[in-house]
């Protein structure tokens, strides 16, 4: 059974001021001519748009579970206000989904970058995931994914350090030639493909390993297509690798924690604990958790 508004004229017509609100004691309220209430949530979005960007915007984005309601909503009513279109280009991305279902605040299933920051990943790591998969195509969040995306990114920064060292100074006022134009003009024509990030990487890692691109050329290539992807391209490439010596110790405590990991699927929690004994006694502090265990020098 559902319950008519008596006041609307069609029923299927949306709430464009509330005085009855859901929440008792609403402390946003105001005063107007139809009573004292607050805005519905689409007539808000399209106030606050037409405030700060005019009564005619370019692109407009959102969810696909905007399409059918909210965002036809801002356009009947924005429409009828101005009598112009409104918005040129409508870009709607997927769900992120995860094993329960779509990532949603309102369910509860859903992280947060500091969540992945504390599990040891980078946040350029979750942007370069986000980045691998067309933002209309389903992506599904697992650690597994994001750990993916992290190792890949570890390899893009790796490669763009092993170029920097053959490179040597003047990257920065390096001209382009014909060769790392055409993958300049190839990685544009992607995301001038409706933002087609996918095949923009594959364009930004073909560079990196053609041989026969200089090394100053695919870094100075590299740079002008980060300033579309945001990845710090740039910073990666300066980084300076670690001595010999720090390698050598960081993989032989990496060594230890498998050894550990491999101790505790077997219930051997006494050898586990003497791995992590070991381990604190050289200074290392280990911390477990969803992402596996990490390392730092205490």
């Amino acid at each position: 059974r559902i319950e008519v508004d008596a006041n609307k004229k069609n029923p299927l017509d949306f709430v464009l001021w509330f005085t009855k609100g859901k929440f008792e004691g609403q402390a946003l309220v105001w005063d107007s001519p139809w009573g004292r209430g607050y805005p519905g949530w689409h007539i808000e979005c399209s106030a606050m748009s037409m405030k700060y960007l005019g009564e005619q915007i370019d692109i407009h984005t959102g969810g696909i579970d905007h399409v059918q309601i909210h965002h036809t909503n801002e356009i009947a009513q924005s429409e009828a206000a101005t009598g112009k279109p409104w918005v040129k280009y409508w870009m709607h991305n997927e769900f992120i989904v995860i094993p329960s279902g779509k990532m949603s605040k309102s369910a509860g299933g859903f992280t947060t970058l500091q969540a992945l920051i504390d599990a040891g990943f980078d946040a350029l790591d979750y942007r370069w995931f986000l980045l691998g998969a067309h933002y209309r195509s389903q992506q599904s969040y697992t650690l597994e994914a994001i750990e993916g995306a992290r190792a890949s990114r570890k390899s893009l920064r790796d490669r763009l350090r092993a170029l920097s060292r053959k490179a040597g100074e003047g990257i920065a006022a390096a001209e382009l030639g014909d060769a790392a134009q055409a993958y300049l003009r190839a990685f544009t024509a992607a995301m001038e493909d409706d933002l087609n990030t996918p095949r923009a990487l594959a364009e930004l890692w073909a560079i990196l390993k053609d041989p026969a691109i200089d090394p100053t050329q695919a870094l100075c290539a590299a740079f002008e297509m980060d300033r579309i992807l945001g990845m710090d391209l740039a910073g990666a490439a300066a980084e300076e690798t670690a001595p010999a010596e720090d390698l050598e110790f960081a993989a032989s405590v990496e060594a230890l924690i498998q050894q550990r990991l491999e101790a505790k699927k077997s219930k051997d929690f006494a050898r586990a604990d003497s791995i992590r004994a070991e381990l604190k006694a050289q200074g290392i502090v280990l911390e477990d958790g969803p992402a596996g265990t990490i390392w730092r020098r205490g």
